[in-house]
């Protein structure tokens, strides 16, 4: 490293004259006086002239420099999207963290893990790459950071490598210490630094890495600005997230693999909504935070697409195979996407799906209880457009324990059935005489299940004892030990409904309340039994994996489960039933969500009831609504106002002084009674407007079933002022805006901390 001389043979000192705008149109004036061979690295700065070390005497010890000071290093982690690269920081937390392992590692062979970002990902201090750990991510880069540049054309400061970083703070501890600037440091790679003052550091770029469009002078010459620390650049650091896990969430997405119109992936949308959850409890839960009562929920994605579509099953390759070669780029996105759909439908495929949400489900769960063994909070799942599908069948199809055990004893009974129960059974029936005919054919309880009206009447049974031995089998039989694989999925109903009956077996709630329980529509398309068809009605006949837990919430977002049940042939729900193992189920919808569907009104249905509103996040109505409120209240004051006048004014005409007026004859008793006609319709319109305004004001309380313990089910966003002017614009994007919905992600919190007893608290706006 070598030094420029000033005029007087002096040491040029971090004077004020130097001009950043003078280096941009003629650095060359600066760089010339120092002549340095090309390619050579000077790591250290040159012994300093007699000269400069006599004008270094003679300086004033008043205005001798701070001592030098170490810089504090900061750890920053890269990630690359659409040939992209961007450098993002740690939080101090995790940073001080990793530079901890750092100083303790040394020179150990050992690799040294640390968890960071809320234990969701492993940093490999001496590797220095980072790694996910609950879902599958290439490997990152991590970086200790201490020098930073930035050219004219980027938005934000990139750190260098560390050991460049290295030998331009050791350059710049020698500048300190000897007070001596204008220092010029070269690489091999071409890249000249010259440390002109501590406030301005400048890179040059070697002419040969210039873009080739670049044509005049200064811009080719045109440096990059360089600061030293973290703390003299612009970078907002993140703070840190609490320890301490309170609730844990599931997030199913729904078809394609992108969630949001930025094609982006469940992963980074899950890490939106993580982050807008910690904004909103530093906001409206901050004194409890303060207090150690509230610490964080995390959010975990659940990925089942790529398995779908994956080599294992080989589904894309089949698909491509009959795909027409035309507009090839709309049909990809149809296969990727849309096909997701039917696959749902489909017998094999739906199998692969359930299993998939289930398998990954359980190993989340066991795998953050593992690296969070403290944790003793509930678990909520929550389902995207058809992951909310998925979810409600899953959950539709879950066991008990108390059921576990009891279809083990019923399995048990199952192989147990003989003839010998066959003919307990006709005999309670009164048709023994028909025993020896099913028993010609080997038939006991089990496979006379299964059997259909058509196949006893080929046995040449009459019409009145089939009916008869058909419909005790399956009342007796069917709901319980084969109702896994006979009710349709999504039509499960509670075990308990199974468990009643007399001493002869006639089941007091069985059939009547499985039928109770769906009520569904009749066929129009042909005569089928949809009470006992194998498939179901609509759905395919698949096994449902159990969840290691049971959830706490099930919360759909945009979802289509009441459209899918009703073309399941579904009329309307009993209020009493609810999910085997989750008491609480919130459904969740923009106003202009197209694939979005209520669930109100199949379980109350005589009555019409106004979806709720959720409340915005600062604690009021958007603008655009209040006034459309007030305008709606405007309009019912004007009318009730203009009533009340003209009634007033009628009944002042009726109590006029009786000697003002003429004396009555027969002909005018018309008169009053137009009177009283008249005042009679302005006391009814006055009493409707009442009415409506009662209404309007004053809403009972409806229980809608125990889908969500008594509680509403339907909840409606509120709709932005711009989305407003024209619905079908912002549709889809409506159907994707979840993620990114602070009003939902508060609404999720409030569910999960009521139940933990922390009190919500509106910020002061």
């Amino acid at each position: 490293m070598s030094y420029s001389p000033g005029d007087q043979g002096g040491l040029s000192k971090a004077a004020p004259t130097v001009n950043a705008q003078d280096l941009f149109d003629s650095p060359a004036q600066t760089v010339a006086p120092v002549n340095t061979p090309e390619g050579q690295v000077s790591s250290v700065v040159d012994e300093a002239s007699p000269s400069s070390a006599s004008s270094f005497e003679m300086l004033d010890m008043e205005s001798v420099p701070a001592p030098y000071q170490e810089v504090q290093p900061h750890w920053f982690f890269c990630r690359r999207a659409d040939d992209n690269t961007c450098w993002l920081p740690f939080s101090r937390e995790d940073s001080d963290k990793l530079e901890n392992a750092y100083n303790t590692v040394g020179d150990k062979e050992e690799e040294v893990v640390v968890a960071v970002d809320g234990e969701r990902y492993d940093v490999h201090v001496k590797e220095r790459k980072r790694y996910a750990v609950y879902w599958e991510q290439a490997p990152t880069e991590v970086r200790r950071c201490t020098w930073f540049y930035k050219g004219d054309k980027d938005t934000r400061f990139m750190p260098y490598p560390e050991d460049f970083g290295k030998n331009l703070e050791d350059a710049y501890m020698i500048a300190v210490t000897l007070d001596e600037w204008k220092s010029k440091l070269e690489f091999p790679t071409g890249e000249t630094v010259i440390l002109h003052n501590p406030k301005l550091i400048m890179q040059y770029q070697p002419i040969g890495l210039q873009d080739e469009w670049v044509s005049s002078p200064s811009e080719q010459a045109r440096p990059r600005t360089v600061k030293r620390g973290v703390d003299n650049i612009p970078v907002e650091i993140p703070d840190g997230e609490p320890e301490k896990v309170d609730h844990l969430v599931f997030m199913v997405h729904g078809i394609g693999p992108a969630c949001d119109l930025r094609f982006r992936s469940i992963i980074q949308c899950v890490n939106d909504f993580r982050s807008a959850s910690l904004s909103l409890l530093a906001s409206h839960y901050k004194h409890a935070q303060q207090e150690g009562k509230v610490g964080r929920v995390e959010f975990l994605p659940v990925n089942w697409h790529s398995a779908l579509h994956g080599d294992a099953t080989g589904v894309d390759e089949d698909i491509q195979r009959i795909t027409l070669p035309s507009i090839s780029r709309l049909r990809h996105f149809t296969n990727d996407t849309l096909l997701d759909l039917f696959f749902y439908n489909s017998p094999t495929y739906c199998q692969t799906i359930v299993d998939t949400v289930a398998s990954e489900i359980n190993r989340l769960h066991t795998l953050f209880k593992q690296r969070h063994p403290e944790f003793a909070g509930a678990i909520s799942v929550v389902g995207h457009s058809l992951g909310s599908l998925i979810l409600f069948d899953m959950l539709t199809n879950q066991r008990t324990g108390l059921e576990s055990t009891r279809e083990g004893v019923l399995s048990d009974e199952t192989c147990r059935l003989n003839c010998d129960t066959l003919e307990q059974t006709l005999t309670r029936l009164g048709l023994q005489q028909y025993l020896a005919t099913l028993q010609a054919e080997n038939l006991d309880l089990e496979s006379l299940v299964l059997c259909q009206d058509s196949d006893l009447k080929d046995l040449g049974i009459p019409l009145g004892p089939r009916k008869k031995i058909l419909n005790y089998v399956r009342r007796k039989w069917l709901p319980e030990g084969c109702k896994t694989m006979r009710l349709a999925p999504g039509l499960q109903v509670q075990p308990q409904d199974f468990l009643t009956s007399d001493h002869d077996g006639n089941q007091s709630s069985g059939l009547a309340t499985q039928q109770s329980q769906f009520h569904r529509a009749q066929s129009v398309t042909g005569a089928v039994d949809y009470e006992y068809f194998d498939v179901g009605i609509g759905q395919v006949s698949i096994d449902y994996p159990q969840l290691a837990f049971q959830p706490q919430t099930f919360f759909a977002f945009g979802s289509p489960i009441g459209m899918f049940l009703t073309v399941r042939g579904l009329k309307r729900i009993d209020p009493n039933y609810t999910f085997p193992t989750c008491k609480s189920f919130y459904n969740i919808y923009h106003p202009y969500d197209p694939v979005a569907y209520r669930i109100e009104p199949m379980i109350v249905s005589e009555v019409d009831l106004e979806p709720m509103l959720i409340p915005h996040h600062k604690g009021r109505k958007r603008m655009h609504l209040e006034l459309k409120d007030s305008l709606t209240r405007m309009s019912m004051d004007l009318k009730n106002n203009v009533l009340g006048s003209l009634r007033t004014a009628w009944q002042s005409l009726a109590r006029l002084p009786v000697a003002a007026l003429p004396p009555v004859e027969e002909g005018e008793t018309t008169i009053e009674r137009n009177l009283q006609e008249t005042q009679a319709v302005c006391d009814e319109a006055e009493s409707s407007v009442v009415g409506e305004q009662t209404e309007q004001t004053e809403q009972p309380e409806i229980k809608v079933g125990m889908l969500n313990g008594g509680r509403r089910i339907d909840f409606v966003l509120q709709e932005k002022p711009i989305e407003s002017f024209n619905e079908y614009l912002f549709a889809i994007q409506s159907h994707l805006c979840y993620w990114e919905s602070e009003d939902t992600a508060l609404l999720l919190l409030k569910e999960i901390y009521d139940k933990l007893g922390v009190a919500f608290e509106q910020p002061q706006q």
